[in-house]
């Protein structure tokens, strides 16, 4: 199958962003993508303008690109920041706020995925405290997702670019999943498998693959190392996602990763064109 089997969608909190937001869109369609993602596109606004999300709306519209993936709120991302929702204060109250507001955008798009980062340890507060906090607000979170008919996302990182954040193996995220599942019984968390990070963590992405693909519910990939495009490092990302087909993945495949010194559009020559048009 390779390349040509799955279906793709462009990060453009990574790629693109050359250009200012509402042009990424554009720019994404231009290259000949029809999905798109993004983290949080506000970064410092949980809660930004009804204007602003109209904006963003008429963008993706006018580009005939569909919204597949969402982050909440998370902080200074990219910066410090690896999620809010586990962080005493004013942090995690920034995330309830926002959760209302992206479930809502993401509804008014056709997005059914929200990733949810859990956020980093915070010097002197106590890891139990921290967890039993981020419980409670993914459970906010599922039930948001829920009401839209969308799936809550939780993700691990990896150690060497995120050493506060706790979650750095696919069990612990998937553990968290469960947590959250049992909390409000809706069965909407899902691990979000990015082969990079769990490649950054020295996992066995094939174990990896094998013992979650049936709890996973996006994917996002970039080479090792240097998080650059496919080809440009050593993993076997074709044959990676060829076995999450054939363990029964179905889902979208998430591009994030860095174009290195080339305009994003000029990054994507290892994948055919006409296999960048996601299927339906």
């Amino acid at each position: 199958m390779g390349y040509t089997g799955h279906r793709f969608d462009v990060n453009l909190s990574i790629l693109f962003t050359e250009l200012p937001l509402l042009d990424r869109p554009a720019a994404a369609a231009a290259a000949g993508f029809t999905a798109v993602e993004l983290w949080w596109p506000w970064i410092d606004d949980p809660t930004p303008s009804r204007t602003e999300r109209d904006a963003l709306r008429q963008a993706l519209t006018d580009a005939g690109t569909r919204l597949v993936g969402l982050n909440f709120y998370a902080g200074r991302l990219p910066g410090p920041d690896r999620g809010a929702l586990s962080v005493p204060g004013e942090e995690s109250a920034r995330f309830r706020a926002n959760v209302e507001v992206a479930a809502s955008f993401a509804d008014s798009v056709g997005c059914r995925a929200l990733n949810a980062l859990y956020g980093n340890r915070v010097p002197g507060a106590d890891p139990a405290a921290q967890d039993a906090l981020a419980l409670e607000n993914l459970a906010l979170a599922a039930r948001a997702a829920d009401r839209i008919g969308a799936t809550l996302l939780l993700e691990a990182l990896n150690r060497p670019e995120s050493p506060d954040y706790p979650l750095v193996t696919a069990a612990s995220a998937v553990e968290v999943a469960d947590k959250v599942n049992a909390a409000t019984g809706l069965g909407n968390a899902k691990f979000l498998l990015d082969l990079y990070h769990l490649a950054r963590n020295g996992e066995d992405l094939g174990a990896a693959i094998a013992a979650y693909a049936d709890r996973v519910g996006h994917v996002q990939i970039a080479d090792d190392p240097g998080r650059g495009a496919p080809g440009t490092g050593t993993l076997p990302l074709e044959r990676l996602l060829d076995d999450l087909t054939a363990a029964g993945y179905p889902g979208w495949v998430g591009l994030e990763y860095k174009p290195g010194d080339r305009p994003s559009a000029e990054s994507f020559d290892w994948l055919p064109y006409e296999a960048r048009a996601a299927r339906a």
